[in-house]
């Protein structure tokens, strides 16, 4: 069974990881709200953007100078090296935000070993905002005033809950449209924040539940550690501990059982 790192290897990691968010940043930023932005459909008619390729290139880059022998996992160009080191990499998520000048979006960048996310950051330079973890270090964001430790709330009840469904076509999609009516009507407020902020909201302790679907390991693997480090959990929608189920459940913790109970409720009804 391979060794579990240690918390000089996370410091660096972490530390790395950081700086391959600077690296994307200067890529992103400048090409945000751009008049000649290049945008064009992939395969699966979604939009990617000249900025998304040179986000992740400049991550990769570095990677391969610092970490040659870890394995890279991005949306734009695919994985390729060792999966027990392994980066993950979305280097826009929201890039139908980015593309219309919305300031919502974000790169997530995360480094799981054997399968478990355990260092992360998440940069969202239009807002002039970052978070980031690491297994054991907690989660932190950055403040004019210097980091601040994260945590998620203490709602302990369905009935003050404040959720983000991220998108109704996703859950109409995945046939759990009667899910989410029944959230709707038993939370004290339901909107779509979106994409990986929601994450970072309830990370924050601002909002307590964050569900969606059609997702890949890059769109919320780096939300894992950032959510678990300030004392929330994060599963599938069905519970299950894994990051490929193509959906995702995030709660302040105290609320999981209590909305995996309502939606297993609502499916034998």
């Amino acid at each position: 069974m391979p060794a579990s790192p240690t918390t000089s290897d996370l410091d660096a990691d972490l530390g790395l990881a950081l700086r391959l968010a600077d690296a994307a940043d200067a890529q992103s930023l400048p090409r945000f709200d751009a008049a000649d932005l290049q945008v064009s459909l992939k395969a699966d008619r979604s939009h990617v953007t000249d900025a998304d390729l040179a986000t992740e290139r400049a991550i990769r880059d570095l990677l391969s100078t610092e970490r040659p022998a870890d394995g890279v996992f991005g949306e734009e160009f695919g994985a390729e090296g060792d999966t027990q080191r392994q980066w993950i990499i979305d280097p826009i998520d929201g890039t139908a935000n980015f593309l219309r000048g919305v300031p919502l979006w974000g790169t997530m960048i995360a480094l799981a070993i054997d399968g478990v996310p355990q260092v992360a950051v998440v940069s969202m330079p239009a807002l002039g905002r970052r978070w980031w973890a690491a297994t054991g270090h907690g989660a932190w964001t950055a403040t004019s005033s210097g980091p601040r430790r994260l945590s998620v709330s203490s709602v302990d009840t369905l009935d003050e809950a404040s959720v983000s469904f991220q998108s109704i076509t996703q859950w109409s999609d995945a046939g759990k449209l009667p899910e989410l009516l029944a959230v709707a009507d038993r939370v004290w407020r339901d909107r779509a924040y979106g994409d990986v902020y929601s994450y970072m909201l309830l990370a924050e302790g601002r909002i307590d539940m964050v569900a969606e679907f059609d997702v890949k390991e890059y769109d919320i693997a780096a939300a894992v550690p950032i959510v678990r480090e300030a004392g929330g959990r994060m599963t599938a929608f069905d519970g299950t501990e894994t990051l490929s189920s193509l959906s995702a459940l995030a709660t302040n913790g105290t609320l999981h059982e209590q909305f995996l109970t309502l939606f297993r409720d609502v499916q034998r009804s």
